[in-house]
């Protein structure tokens, strides 16, 4: 059994430089897998990526949200914001292996495809589905929730959630050391962010998923 991300970049075709967003995500998807095979961009703002363990897909997907969250673009009408991207978890079996991830079939594929044709009806950018129904609405509800907090994350709580999944025991104290701060104006970026919801609903999907694959 594998995950499948299927996402895309939010209103990036009015931007003036996709440069500022394409060069990062392609280095961070370089290091989970090669491309076209484990990996791969289309249209400009598409992309899918393939996980092999399958426990590790939401931890990804919430890296994926925070280094683009954490880039300010410039639109066509010169106006800076921060990016956000719309990504739908797929999980099932992989039951053909193409040489590029777009010519690969299996139930993880679909149910990611399906699920991400649904994303903008739901009104949400985070989404799950899976071949365990019970669990798909558990947790896609609370990951509903918690996008309410990652839709608005600005530059600063993105750079914040960033160096904490990829630091997970790191202290406030060294993430102040890091972003040049003191550790009590990082412990207001931590609340503003809800990081510990966050990590909160990371850990549960991750338990969950183990005792399912049990």
């Amino acid at each position: 059994m594998i995950a499948v991300i299927t996402g895309d970049i939010i209103a990036s075709r009015k931007l003036v430089n996709q440069d500022i967003w394409l060069f990062p995500l392609k280095s961070l998807l370089a290091t989970w897998g090669d491309s076209p095979k484990n990996w791969e961009l289309a249209r400009g703002d598409f992309f899918q990526i393939e996980i092999n363990d399958i426990e590790d897909v939401l931890k990804k997907a919430l890296e994926i949200k925070a280094l683009i969250k954490k880039t300010q673009a410039v639109d066509e009408n010169k106006k800076a914001s921060s990016m956000g991207v719309r990504m739908a978890i797929g999980i099932g079996e992989k039951s053909y292996t193409g040489e590029r991830i777009s010519e690969s079939n299996g139930t993880a594929f679909i149910n990611s495809g399906d699920k991400f044709d649904l994303l903008k009806k739901e009104n949400v950018t985070l989404g799950v589905k899976s071949p365990w129904k019970e669990f798909d609405e558990e947790i896609n509800l609370y990951l509903k929730l918690v996008g309410i907090f990652m839709d608005k994350w600005t530059v600063s709580s993105a750079k914040l959630i960033q160096i904490i999944l990829n630091n997970p025991k790191i202290t406030q104290e060294k993430i102040g050391k890091m972003l040049g701060i003191k550790q009590s104006g990082v412990s207001r970026r931590w609340n503003r962010a809800n990081v510990n919801e966050i990590l909160e609903v990371e850990r549960m999907f991750r338990k969950k998923i183990n005792s399912l694959q049990k």
